[in-house]
């Protein structure tokens, strides 16, 4: 798994690519912790380049979603891929994370 991370319209970008999975997950929820705690109130997470995600990657956007809302900040994660869309689905998190498909959506508002 590789994490870049980015500012773009008021809002930190983290774009993640490969699996995420119970083995790196932990790194995943390191950086938003980190993203988090640092300042930045508002987080798209970019799963756009992921391959895979397992119930300890849904856990950690879970627990994001939980710390932005307690700190009056906000989380989105742009799914594109149907595979991993239906995930979400299968799980329920798709009435429970905001999930956006076009990053403008998020970006612009």
């Amino acid at each position: 798994m590789r994490i870049h991370r980015r500012d773009d319209r008021g809002w930190t970008v983290v774009a993640v690519t490969g699996v995420i999975d119970v083995a790196t997950a932990p790194t995943l929820r390191q950086t938003l912790q980190e993203i988090q705690f640092g300042g930045s109130a508002r987080v798209l997470v970019d799963l756009t380049g992921v391959e895979m995600i397992d119930s300890f990657g849904l856990g950690v956007l879970v627990g994001a979603r939980k710390r932005a809302r307690s700190h009056d900040g906000d989380l989105a994660v742009l799914v594109t891929s149907d595979r991993i869309r239906h995930v979400f689905e299968l799980t329920g998190l798709d009435a429970t994370l905001r999930l956006v498909a076009d990053p403008d959506h998020v970006l612009d508002a």
